[in-house]
């Protein structure tokens, strides 16, 4: 169970990355005009942080070992 613990806060750790990358691109996708494109990449963050939810209520759901 501490391992599950564990690999689900990497996930969340690994997924929070890729979220501050995507908004760095979606960003210059709107710079360069690329409506369509930033919406894209914006959804995906959305959907990204969506999923971060439901991991944090997986991680939060693991018993813990006292």
């Amino acid at each position: 169970m501490q391992k599950l613990s564990i690999v689900i806060e990497h996930w969340l750790e690994h997924n929070q990355s890729h979220v501050r990358e995507y908004q760095r691109w979606a960003q210059r996708a709107g710079e360069l005009g690329l409506e369509k494109v930033k919406a894209e990449i914006e959804e995906a963050i959305r959907m990204l942080s969506e999923s971060n939810g439901h991991l944090e209520k997986a991680r939060k759901a693991v018993p813990s070992r006292s």
